[in-house]
């Protein structure tokens, strides 16, 4: 316990614009832990008094054991021993390397870096979109054997007068018919009026001599028969729907003519469909 007993000793500072009197009183000598009855040896306390006139007294405790009294305090930076007193409020001058110097920064090439970038980028970008739609593209188009059917070169003089011409376009079947003066005249005395999908021979035909159909049966599809039904013109088996000469619904389940395909007659004697 002897060598654990500290003193203490208090430190008055004295600021006043005017100091009366000042008088230091003796030391009166006390035993330390005296109450217990341990019989320590006595330390002097020093004490002191001071008449101020308007002034302030300002004290401070200091441990004999150690000479200042020291805090460890823990920032980002490494761990420095601070003192009592420091401004814990900012931090300590270690942290001053991680922050930006100002000094040296030069705004204006980091700003030309940034657009630098942004715009390399971009462009990396919208070359990369466009390399990825024209691939897209390139496999949904048509495959060459299907570009080499979009259109479909007929002889008109392969076809002799009041015979029909079967060929494939685009996977369907086109029927070409060379018609006789006959049926021409036929084909105009309809009445209208009497036709479930009314449309005059005219309207149908580019040339009076050459009927240009797609062969599909307007119900479900089937193909019909040429040279034959009820009307001289085309039947198909699967439903009982008859088609006069110009290719127009007359009897039966269908509810509409038979197609028109887009073509034009060229005038060096050849018809192209498609």
């Amino acid at each position: 316990m002897a060598s654990a007993a500290r003193s203490a000793r208090t430190l008055f500072a004295v600021s006043a614009p005017a100091v009366r009197s000042a008088a230091a009183v003796p030391a009166t000598p006390a035993v330390w832990g005296g109450a217990h009855g341990h019989g320590h040896a006595a330390s002097p306390l020093p004490s002191a008094r001071a008449a101020l006139a308007g002034g302030a007294v300002a004290a401070r405790t200091a441990f004999a054991g150690r000479q200042a009294f020291q805090q460890k305090r823990f920032y980002a930076a490494p761990v420095t021993i601070a003192d009592a007193d420091a401004d814990i409020t900012s931090p300590p001058k270690s942290q001053e390397y991680y922050k930006k110097d100002m000094s040296n920064y030069n705004d204006q090439a980091s700003r030309n870096f940034n657009y630098f970038m942004v715009g390399n980028l971009s462009v990396i970008g919208a070359v990369a979109a466009k390399n990825i739609i024209s691939d897209y593209l390139i496999n949904l188009s048509a495959s060459a054997d299907v570009l080499a059917l979009a259109k479909v070169e007929v002889d008109m003089a392969a076809i002799p007068e009041g015979k029909n011409l079967v060929i494939q376009w685009r996977g369907k079947p086109i029927f070409v018919r060379h018609r006789t003066a006959d049926e021409i005249a036929e084909a105009n005395t309809i009445n209208i009026e009497e036709l479930r999908h009314k449309e005059t021979d005219s309207e149908r035909v580019k040339d009076p001599e050459w009927l240009v159909m797609l062969g599909v049966c307007t119900h479900l599809g089937c193909v019909p028969i040429g040279e034959a039904g009820e009307f001289g013109g085309w039947f198909c088996p699967c439903h009982g729907s008859h088609y006069d000469i110009s290719g127009r619904i007359r009897k039966g389940p269908a509810p509409l003519n038979l197609e028109i395909p887009p073509y034009e007659i060229k005038e060096d004697g050849k018809i192209v469909i498609g």
